[in-house]
């Protein structure tokens, strides 16, 4: 089992969300496979939350790729992003479920994820990374959920990618 790369994450997140699908979220000895995710992409994408300009909060999305963002959503689930592209261009990629855990809440509550890793690095973190173990699939596409205030035409993007069959 490979941890991914800085490399990997230095790319849009338009190229990163589809390649994450298959490969292993991994906290501690627990880890689980990625099975859906979701590309938000900077300032002109309504539906990031970077569009509304650079906060406290949103400070974490213009840092470096590989940089964890979770954040609490509905004060309850914790949600898991992972930084992509360059610093200073906010862009990351939604972990939105994994196989054995459907959902952004589940998946980070079944693995122990909670807000202490925000800001962190899967890169060069030694509590949680994502890893390659040879496992490929195809992917398709679909339109994001729960972003019902993005602009109706962000909503129809069709940036989630989803595991559909092992090749």
């Amino acid at each position: 089992m490979e941890r991914l790369s800085y490399d990997f994450f230095h790319r849009h997140a338009l190229e990163v969300a589809p390649d994450l699908v298959g490969k292993l979220l991994v906290h501690g000895d627990r880890y689980l496979r990625i099975s859906e995710t979701e590309a938000y992409c900077g300032v002109t994408d309504t539906a990031c939350h970077a569009h509304k300009g650079r906060t406290k909060r949103t400070e974490v999305l213009y840092a470096d790729a590989g940089t964890i963002y979770i954040y609490l959503c509905y004060g309850m689930h914790w949600l898991m992003n992972v930084i992509t592209g360059d610093i200073d261009d906010p862009q990351g990629v939604l972990i939105r479920a994994c196989v054995e855990a459907e959902g952004p809440g589940k998946l980070t509550k079944k693995l122990g994820i909670t807000g202490d890793l925000n800001r962190g690095s899967v890169v060069d973190s030694r509590e949680l990374r994502i890893a390659d173990d040879g496992f490929r699939c195809t992917v398709r596409t679909d339109k994001r959920v729960g972003i019902g205030y993005a602009s109706q035409e962000d909503q129809d993007k069709l940036w989630r990618f989803i595991l559909e069959s092992p090749k």
